[in-house]
Order: structure tokens, then C-alpha cells, then sequence
């Protein structure tokens, strides 16, 4: 009957630690993703003033455009949580939309190799930032499952994890994006 209750004892010991160090590898990886979206995310913000700088020279009369990009791009930096960054990376999206538009209206901008290559770097950045988006979110959501799952549940609770944020995209990011030529 001893060995009966003493086994019981470890074996649950044992279960609960596997869940307790189980939820805390989750919770590592979150923050590890997240510092992979902020790493793209300062990658870009970092690109964003050569752009300014070289659009700046062709269309200078566009004031209210390069000082919406830095505001933004100010704001991108300071965010501390998914929420803001994700509030901040939509007025960016925007604000950077604008400036590659008037962009667009200069064709021998368009042409110099400075701006083709910052243009390229851009879309690399844009990609990464898109997957890191994407590693963040899924293990978020493994960690969030397994915090309501039975028996992790149980273990959650009594350490105080928490459920985490998602990275999400804004409603304007969602819709589809046309494309005329």
C-alpha cells in the first residue's frame, strides 16, 4: 500500500513537472518569436529613412508624406507589446504605401539603382516580417491551447501563466489588394 501511494506521488510529481517545464519552453519560444518580429520589424524601420532620404530628393514638396513615414516609424520602434506593434506597423504599412506612390509619379527615381535596391530590400523585409508574424502566432496558439487543455490547465493555473496576444493583422491589412496595370 506504501509503494502504491509512493508511486502515485512521483508519477504525478513527474506529470506535473513535464506540464509545468512544457509550458515554460512555450513560453520562451513566444518570446524568442516576438524578438524575431521586432529584429524585422527595426530591419525595416531601419531601411525606412535611406528611402525617405532618396524619395526626398525628387519630390521635396511631399512634407506631410516623409513626416508621416517618421512619426510612424517612431512609433513602430517604441512599442512595447503585440498590440502596439501591430497598431504601429499598420500606420507604417500606410505611410510607406504613400511615399512609394509618389515614388511611382518619378520615373527616373524609379530607375535609379539606389531605390531599386532599397525597393528590393524592402520586399525581402516585408516577407520576413510576414513570417515571423507567422511563427509567432503559431506558437502562441500552442501555448494558449495547451493553457486550457486538460491537465496543463491545472498546472497553468496554479504557476499563473497567462494566455498570450496574437500578432494580428488590422481590418485594412485583411482586404484584398488590387492590382491594375
Amino acid at each position: 500500500m506504501l509503494y502504491t501511494v509512493l508511486l502515485i506521488a512521483i508519477v504525478l510529481a513527474v506529470l506535473i513537472i513535464s506540464i509545468y517545464n512544457g509550458l515554460v519552453s512555450l513560453n520562451v519560444k513566444i518570446k524568442e518569436a516576438w524578438s524575431q518580429i521586432d529584429v524585422q520589424l527595426k530591419r525595416r524601420a531601419d531601411l525606412i529613412p535611406n528611402i525617405v532620404e532618396t524619395v526626398k530628393g525628387y519630390a521635396a514638396h511631399e512634407k506631410e508624406v516623409f513626416e508621416s513615414v517618421t512619426s510612424a516609424r517612431v512609433a513602430l520602434m517604441s512599442a512595447k507589446t503585440p498590440k502596439e506593434a501591430g497598431e504601429a506597423d499598420k500606420i507604417l504599412g500606410g505611410a510607406l504605401g504613400r511615399l512609394l506612390a509618389i515614388a511611382e509619379a518619378y520615373p527616373e527615381l524609379k530607375a535609379q539603382e539606389g531605390f531599386v535596391n532599397l525597393q528590393k530590400e524592402l520586399s525581402d523585409t516585408e516577407d520576413k516580417v510576414a513570417y515571423s508574424r507567422q511563427f509567432y502566432n503559431s506558437v502562441v496558439r500552442q501555448f494558449n491551447e495547451k493553457i486550457v487543455v486538460f491537465p496543463s490547465n491545472l498546472i497553468a493555473g496554479m504557476f499563473g501563466f497567462k494566455q498570450q496576444e496574437f500578432f494580428e493583422a488590422e481590418e485594412p491589412e485583411k482586404k484584398l489588394v488590387e492590382v491594375k496595370f
